[in-house]
């Protein structure tokens, strides 16, 4: 999670384009196909296992700086969400466990809620990067659970992605075909307190990812939240290396830098993602506010839904 502003207004959308098999709890399907208008790349789960379970103690202070309360749900409420929106939802594992001392969320949880709900989830897993060869071969099992890739959190978990000792996980990632999911930038975790409750954001500089995308050309690298303060770096590693993408969530997309946007309306428009950051920006008032950016159609389609289809493997 980053950056926003702190209105609340919402709604908007996407013209439809692709199209999946609608699931229920149980794996039973209707007949009639979900039209996908969007994929949000960027959502954590608003249940208790992560909201009181890993976030134990920060999220009072993330709801102060996004200025909005998080939307708790259940994982059938938030399906019925997505599916109203005609949005597919990447679901995020998490496992800060070492730095941070609280539980976290299993990948299985992720997984299962994947197979329950197949028209409108998707997920990636998680792994602690400090648990050395155990996270090596957990990325094995995420990608047999079905999971589309790895997430990361270097200011959460307290690690430097370029430190090569860390590098044997990405290698694993590349291997298996993972994504490889990072936050970039600052954090709404942490923000207003003192000391940002330990939590450092030299850790989440995009710079820190360079070495990772030379080292591992095969390996796809997602930098979450557009890297802010240090957007124009990011910008200049994605022109640089294709395997890196950009996702804005985190942002209200208002508040996107004017730079930013013209990059991702330009020369970078096959590697921008949009996303949310459920449940601490909602996808009605992030794809609103996508929309009035007035990018082109055949731009908003790409980094709304089409970028997000090629390099998930949807479809």
């Amino acid at each position: 999670m980053s950056s926003s502003d702190p209105s609340t207004d919402e709604h908007g959308g996407q013209p439809e384009a692709t199209a999946r098999t609608r699931g229920t709890p149980g794996g039973t399907g209707y007949d009639d196909p979900v039209p996908l208008r969007a994929i949000d790349f960027h959502v954590h789960l608003p249940t208790p296992d992560w909201l009181d379970g890993s976030m134990a103690g920060y999220v009072e202070a993330a709801e102060a700086y996004f200025r909005s309360p998080v939307q708790r749900a259940t994982l059938d409420e938030l399906a019925a969400r997505y599916r109203e929106l005609e949005v597919m939802a990447v679901l995020l594992a998490w496992d800060a466990e070492t730095a941070t001392g609280r539980p976290r969320v299993p990948n299985d949880t992720v997984a299962d809620a994947c197979r329950a709900y197949p028209d409108v989830f998707t997920g990636l897993g998680s792994v602690d990067p400090h648990k050395g060869e155990a996270a090596v071969a957990e990325v094995a099992q995420i990608a047999a659970a079905g999971l589309r890739g790895v997430k990361f959190h270097p200011s959460l978990q307290a690690f430097a992605p370029d430190d090569p000792a860390y590098w044997p996980v990405f290698a694993a990632c590349q291997e298996h075909g993972l994504i490889a999911l990072f936050h970039t930038g600052t954090s709404g975790i942490g923000a207003g307190q003192p000391g940002g409750q330990g939590i450092r954001l030299d850790y989440a500089q995009p710079i820190r990812l360079d070495p990772v995308a030379a080292a591992h050309p095969g390996l796809t690298i997602v930098a979450a939240h557009f890297g802010w303060p240090w957007h124009m770096e990011l910008i200049a590693m994605a022109l640089h290396k294709t395997n890196v993408y950009i996702d804005v969530s985190g942002w209200s997309p208002r508040r996107i830098p004017a730079e930013v946007v013209r990059e991702m309306g330009g020369r970078l428009s096959e590697q921008f993602l949009w996303g949310s950051d459920f449940p601490f920006l909602t996808p009605e008032r992030c794809l609103a506010e996508f929309d009035a950016l007035g990018l082109p159609e055949d731009v908003a389609g790409r980094v709304l839904r089409g970028n997000a289809e090629r390099i998930l493997r949807l479809g």
